[in-house]
């Protein structure tokens, strides 16, 4: 993320000084140290926006908010509904699964040094925007969650006074007008209050994005340049001359080191999937052929007493996203394992070590896209592309329950390590992007919703570290899609000075609504207001910073078609100043750009273009994107804008 205590973002906000994030979700463990006020004593005293208070319930009373933690309701009328005859497991605020300890944490959490998950990423925990207040509002309970809990939840963090909200979860397969999420941020976007969500985990399976809602700013998932590894070493401690060392992923969660055991490789045993000739190997570290069921192998080898440890390979030429490892073992590549069967086959006493609890920054190539993140366009309004960035959301470390189990070894389970747990999703990534969030609004308090949005997403990189653009482990490790990353992986401190703004207002989004063939009564459910008019809808024309033109692909192929859109961008940057148009066409497509250039007089001066993409239907249903990028004349501001064409369904 490249945040810097002494320059940039961080300190311009004071770091989310008095910024106040409500977390829509599971609870939260208030006694956690990420929820400790220390530090933040000077600013004790309350915003005086804030019309919160910490709601008293089962093991929770309302001392165990502070500085910090400024706030704690929870809502149940919607479970108790539909559960007339359960008892909630833990009816206040607290939380018992740790999703809203975690991500909370991750938005916002204080400083808390020596955290670690059982000694992997140890060092200095601390949350995106680390002296924000936060509030949160549980609506998921262990017996369920209900849709007019999450809209209570969300309609109370607007009237308590919240800058940000930040919601991890949303609704899968319902229009905008049926969706809880939907309606109460619209109700928060009013209030310029921005809501940050996650676009869920519906991959490999397919699942579309939800959350594809146009108020909201909507969060894919990213993998970042952090492994946790144990070093393979080949042959004796006797003779490190002639000694092999191969560094693979582990999470396992001991601080153990296998010495000088025989390793053992046959076509049989190394199967690794019969229980029954495993628990006859000799003591050994056994090499496991690549079947396609890793997780199978790993606990039919933890299931086992006998083995000293394992060797487990994957094909994947960088298995990002390895997360669980409850036996003494490591998992090394194809190429890695040919470096093992070349070292068994030319020696007659084939040895090895594996030394756990390593983690490893900056050797991977990073960021990539996950596999599990869901794709665009958005179900339920296709007209906006989505997902809007891509923050950090595999293996991220966070506060957790303490009552909890997180690793295992063996077959015996391990409670949480320090309070910590590290796990993966797009409810990891959303919490990144509300501080950065509440970072942005604690430095330019007058922006709005939109202009927050904007400066994210107008800065985000589409290029990883090797400075080649961004890959897709989901799509074979090739170029990622805005469908997949939208504009790209933020980057904070570019977005505290984006040069332009893309603003919205709510009549606009409204518009929008119009444009979808909604009633009456279906776009008052979403505004819960009359004080909205249909005289200028329009599905291409919402003040966004990005574009998506679709097309039928069971039209003739080659026959040619043109969406145009108009945008408006707003000086925020230096006072007078020129922005000439760089243009990327998506392939197959021509993009024409008027004017090429705009010139400013002052800061906060608007000014207007038009685009026209032209295209054709391919009958494959392919989908290309490419760019839109205003330069600034002196090289300071590059603003850029993603564009995708793609099929109405579908698509590859």
């Amino acid at each position: 993320m490249s945040l810097n205590p002494s320059t940039g973002l961080w300190p311009a906000s004071k770091f989310g000084q008095d910024v106040i994030i409500g977390v829509i979700d599971t609870g939260i463990w208030p006694e956690s140290p990420s929820f400790s006020d220390h530090g933040m004593m000077y600013t004790s005293k309350l915003p005086s926006k804030w019309k919160g208070t910490c709601q008293e319930g089962q093991d929770f009373n309302s001392s165990l908010c502070n500085s910090k933690l400024i706030g704690a309701r929870y809502f149940n009328k919607g479970v108790k509904a539909a559960n007339p005859n359960a008892t909630l497991t833990m009816n206040s605020a607290r939380d018992t699964i740790g999703h809203g300890t975690h991500t909370t944490s991750t938005a916002a959490g204080n400083y808390v040094e020596g955290a670690s998950f059982f000694g992997y990423a140890d060092g200095v925990a601390r949350g995106m925007a680390p002296r924000a207040r936060v509030a949160m509002y549980k609506v998921i309970w262990d017996e369920g969650r209900y849709a007019s809990d999450v809209l209570a939840g969300m309609d109370q963090a607007v009237a308590d006074g919240v800058d940000i909200i930040s919601i991890s979860m949303g609704f899968d397969g319902v229009p905008l007008y049926e969706d809880p999420v939907a309606i109460a941020s619209f109700g928060a976007m009013e209030k310029e209050i921005l809501v940050s969500s996650s676009a869920g985990n519906g991959e490999p399976r397919g699942i579309p994005l939800h959350n594809g809602i146009p108020w909201m700013l909507t969060v894919a998932a990213g993998n970042f340049d952090r492994t946790f590894a144990a070093s393979l070493t080949l042959g004796s401690s006797n003779d490190r001359e002639q000694q092999r060392v191969i560094v693979g992923r582990s999470m396992f969660p001991l601080d153990a080191w296998v010495k000088n055991e025989t390793l053992i490789y046959n076509k049989t045993l190394s199967k690794c999937d019969s229980l029954e000739l495993l628990s006859q190997a000799p003591r050994a570290i056994i090499v496991c052929e690549d079947t396609g069921f890793l997780d199978f192998q790993m606990r039919a080898i933890s299931s086992v007493t006998n083995l000293a440890g394992a060797v487990f390979v994957s094909k994947d030429p960088s298995p990002v996203e390895f997360e669980f490892m409850s036996c003494p073992g490591v998992l090394i590549s194809a190429t890695e394992f040919a470096t093992v069967i070349h070292y068994m086959n030319s020696s007659d006493n084939p040895i090895a070590a594996i030394k756990f609890r390593q983690t490893v920054t900056g050797k991977e190539v990073a960021p990539s896209v996950t596999d599990y993140t869901s794709r665009g366009p958005s179900p339920n309004c296709p007209a906006v592309l989505k997902p809007d960035v891509m923050a950090p959301g595999s293996l991220v470390l966070a506060s957790w329950i303490p009552d909890d189990y997180t690793a295992a070894v063996g077959t015996n389970n391990l409670l949480s390590s320090e309070g910590f747990n590290l796990i993966s999703g797009t409810s990891m990534a959303c919490p990144h992007a509300s501080g950065v969030a509440a970072l942005l609004r604690g430095a330019h308090p007058e922006w709005s919703h939109a202009a927050i949005r904007s400066a994210m997403m107008t800065t985000t990189t589409e290029l990883d570290s090797s400075m080649m653009p961004i890959k897709d482990v989901g799509r074979n490790f090739t170029a990622a899609s805005p469908l997949a990353m939208g504009a790209g992986h933020i980057v904070p401190n570019l977005a505290m000075d984006p040069g332009l703004v893309y603003d919205v207002t709510p009549q606009d989004y409204v518009s929008l609504l119009c444009s979808m063939n909604f009633t009456r009564n279906q776009i008052m459910t979403i505004t819960r207001s009359n004080m909205y008019d249909c005289a200028n809808s329009s599905s291409l024309d919402l003040n966004y910073p990005s574009f998506v033109a679709f097309y039928d692909k069971n039209v003739t192929t080659g026959a040619m078609l043109t969406h145009r859109f108009r945008r408006v961008v707003t000086n925020v940057g230096d006072g007078r100043t020129r922005y000439e148009v760089k243009v990327t066409a998506p392939m197959g497509t021509k993009v024409a750009v008027w004017p090429q250039s705009l010139v400013f007089g002052k800061k906060n001066e608007r000014r207007d273009y038009y685009v026209d993409i032209t295209y054709a239907s391919d009958g494959e249903g392919m989908v290309s994107h490419g760019s839109i990028v205003w330069v600034e004349e002196s090289g300071k501001y590059n603003v850029r804008s993603p564009i995708v064409v793609a099929p109405t369904s579908g698509g590859k």
